[in-house]
């Protein structure tokens, strides 16, 4: 077979990423997918999967062809991850392809999924279509990193995100926090909710800022579960979150309280109330055995991802929850929101609290990988790198 001009292929791989990202909180827990189909050099068709359950990316691709008229004997199709083989809320794309005389796939990565994991590419090859795979690898692994942590793992993707001063603190010794960051950055701090699974905060935070984690003022493309980590399960039942409780409102916001196992066996009024009002309550057992050891919150975010399909958790705090998340190992993505102001105050509340370092080798250690200004706001967006032993 002709193979294409290696600069074109690419050009075609990447419109099939660029089309994947528009399907960014509405797919999940699916993979974001694009597709490209091209004939003699030409694109002849396109598409990406728009949402849970509905057609994949190589499907529509195949659609918009036939839909124009196109022969698709012969072509190639371009598409970001190694089409599905089995029966799931759709039928299998590989049979499809086969089935349109499809020559030839190129898909950037293997799909990581259990179901699939290189028998899409299996089934092509014993049909006669020619498969490569890896072109643009690296960029479909890194726009799909959610996705494949949870198919791997079974956890979520975990995002730590905060608003700072320069001098890397989040409230004042009295806990004014408003606002650190501009108008332009809490817009897109918004957009993130309005796209992720969880939106998750401590205790602290709701006593102080009473907050409702909701996406407002933005479009809505999935509700965010609102998860609080009470361990004492103090929580009151005036906080703003219960206002947009399953039944208040138009759109179903539910909640989850995780408290300390034992406070739930003790069924207080206050939580046997909640509960009648639609919250969801979780125990959870401390990491250590001292009084005050933080509760373990991995069984939390595997119930999430486990029960509710949770692909994204957004923490946006407080700084106790932050350091019991970095010193379990359960961040993935750091964002940091800085601000061009200084507290200047040893007393003002840190971003991050409970990460103790003697020495500087022995920090944590993040890796960044972009960064973009609001205004005179900056956020940096960060990976976590191999933390020293």
């Amino acid at each position: 077979m002709t193979r294409a001009d290696p600069m074109a292929e690419t050009q075609f791989m990447r419109r099939a990423l660029r089309l994947a990202e528009r399907g960014l909180g509405r797919v999940e827990p699916n993979p974001l997918v694009g597709a490209v189909l091209v004939k003699s050099g030409r694109v002849i068709g396109e598409g990406y999967h728009r949402r849970f359950g509905g057609p994949h990316a190589e499907i529509e691709a195949l659609h918009q062809s036939r839909a124009a008229g196109h022969d698709l004997a012969g072509s190639t199709l371009y598409v970001t991850l190694e089409p599905c083989c089995h029966v799931g809320k759709t039928p299998p794309c590989t049979e499809a392809l086969i089935e349109a005389r499809v020559a030839q796939v190129v898909a950037a990565m293997v799909d990581p999924n259990p179901l699939v994991a290189g028998r899409g590419i299996r089934r092509l090859r014993r049909a006669g279509v020619a498969v490569q795979v890896g072109l643009l690898g690296e960029h479909a692994r890194a726009l799909n990193e959610p996705f494949i942590k949870r198919v791997q793992s079974g956890m979520p993707w975990v995002i730590a995100k905060w608003a700072q001063s320069l001098d890397g603190r989040i409230a004042t010794r009295r806990g004014d926090s408003r606002w650190i960051s501009n108008e332009a950055s809490r817009r897109w701090v918004h957009r993130l909710r309005a796209r992720v699974d969880a939106v998750m905060v401590g205790i602290g935070t709701v006593l102080a800022d009473d907050p409702r984690l909701t996406a407002r003022r933005v479009p809505v493309k999935r509700w965010a579960r609102r998860v609080v980590v009470d361990p004492g399960g103090r929580i009151p039942r005036s906080a703003k979150l219960f206002a947009s409780r399953p039944g208040a409102s138009q759109q179903v916001t539910p909640i989850t309280l995780a408290v300390h196992q034992q406070v739930l066996a003790a069924r207080p009024r206050r939580l046997v109330e909640l509960e009648a009002m639609g919250v969801e309550l979780i125990g959870l057992t401390p990491v250590g055995a001292g009084k005050d050891s933080a509760l373990s919150l991995a069984p939390l975010l595997r119930h999430l991802s486990g029960q509710h399909a949770a692909t994204n958790v957004l923490v946006e705090g407080g700084s106790k929850l932050l350091g019991s998340l970095f010193d379990q190992g359960l961040v993935d993505q750091v964002l940091v929101f800085v601000a061009p102001i200084l507290l200047g105050d040893s007393q003002a509340v840190p971003a991050v609290q409970g990460l103790i370092s003697n020495k500087i080798t022995s920090a944590r250690k993040l890796i960044l990988s972009s960064q973009r200004r609001f205004g005179d706001d900056l956020l940096l967006d960060y990976r976590l790198g191999s933390q020293p032993s």
